[in-house]
Order: structure tokens, then sequence, then C-alpha cells
């Protein structure tokens, strides 16, 4: 477990935002994939729903996640220490991707998603990344627009993803400057 402690700034009051790194099977970051899950599933139930059995069986394998290959875990705790937000780094053929991006509702629009991002970032180029790349939905335009604000630009979908038509992909060149 490592802690890095953060600050952004949100209406001039600081939030002072700590980052844990943690192993994928820590009770709380489980827990906030679950609640990630209950949220976003919704939204693309009925597309999902209108896949046959195969197709459908194909894209659960295309989306899960193997724990092996997750190289980093992280959470965003508040001032009290309460998770209250998730992601990942995973290796994917030669390039690192971000995953499983989560902030829960309590602590959205005060940096915290931010400070995950930032610290992706960190821990990738602290790897020897020169870039991040990412997955997400078109339903999800929350998301994309978080990516882009803090510079992430559209890419050709990349593999495992192709076969979804909702997947929007990104990536974020990694300056070397603070390597």
């Amino acid at each position: 477990m490592t802690r890095v402690d953060t600050s952004t700034q949100v209406d001039a009051r600081p939030i002072a935002w700590t980052i844990e790194r943690v192993d994928w099977d820590d009770e709380r970051a489980v827990a906030l994939r679950a609640a990630m899950d209950d949220e976003i599933g919704p939204r693309y139930a009925k597309v999902f729903a209108a896949f046959d059995d195969e197709t459908a069986a194909l894209l659960a394998e295309d989306f899960a996640v193997d724990p092996a290959t997750i190289v980093d875990v992280i959470l965003v705790l508040d001032p009290s220490g309460e998770p209250v937000g998730h992601a990942a780094l995973r290796a994917l053929d030669d390039d690192l991707e971000v995953k499983r991006v989560f902030v829960d509702r309590r602590a959205r629009g005060r940096g915290a998603s931010r400070a995950l991002m930032a610290e992706l970032e960190r821990l990738a180029r602290a790897r020897g990344a020169e870039r991040l790349i990412l997955q997400t939905g078109d339903r999800q335009p929350e998301a994309i627009a978080l990516y882009e604000r803090i510079g992430y630009r559209a890419i050709p979908v990349f593999p495992p993803y192709v076969r979804f038509a909702g997947s929007r992909c990104f990536a974020k060149a990694l300056s070397t400057a603070t390597r």
C-alpha cells in the first residue's frame, strides 16, 4: 500500500485527496467497481440485450479484466479516509490501459477524478510508458468530457473493443520531462 496526498482547488476550497495503491481484490476496490457496474450497466442494458447469445458472450470476453494483467490499482480517499474513487492500469500488448475509472456521486465535481488520472499518469511514466490508452462507451458523456479536458485525444478503436460499436477510445502522450 502506497499513499500519495494530493490536493485540488474547488471553488477556492482545497480538498486534500489521498491516493492509495491497493491490490485488485481489495474489498474497497471491489465495492467501488460494483458501484460502477450498478451505475453504468443500465445505460447499456438495452444495447447488450439486443445481441444474440454468441455475440453477447464474445463481448463479455472482450470486456473482461484478467487481474493478472493489472499492474496498478488506486483508490482516492476523501479527507475522512472514505474511499470515493477507483482506477487501474492494465498491461495491454505494448501499452498501458486505463481501466475502471469511477468516482462516487458524493465526490464528483470536486477534483477526485483528476487526482486519480494524474496519479495513473505518474505511475505510467514511472513504468516507462510513453502514452496511456483507454476505452469508454458512447453512453458515458461525462467520462468522455473528462478525458478530453485533461488532454486525451480520440484514437481508432483498439482490440479487444472493436466488436462493440459504442466504443470510444482515447490516448494521451505522457511527458518524459517528469520521469
